[in-house]
């Protein structure tokens, strides 16, 4: 598990990521919490190389909003 990054925004159904390094996870790797929740799946990395964002598609049950500012990791 490592460091995805910090949730930044939420917008059309999808949580945007700002990704801690410049390697992002890959397109459908499970995104869990620090409790190791499993919250949902990386859908899209996009923006600079040096540093991407991840669009990460929620699972059934999650609500995106209480999830902005947090930290979120990925599996």
């Amino acid at each position: 598990m490592r460091r995805l990054g910090e949730v930044v925004r939420v917008a059309g159904g999808t949580a945007v990521v700002r990704c801690s390094e410049a390697d992002p996870p890959e397109i459908g790797a499970r995104v869990t919490d620090d409790q190791l929740t499993e919250l949902g799946r990386v859908v899209d990395v996009f923006g600079p190389v040096e540093r991407p964002y991840a669009a990460v598609s929620p699972d059934a049950g999650v609500r995106l909003p209480p999830l902005l500012g947090t930290t979120l990791y990925a599996r």
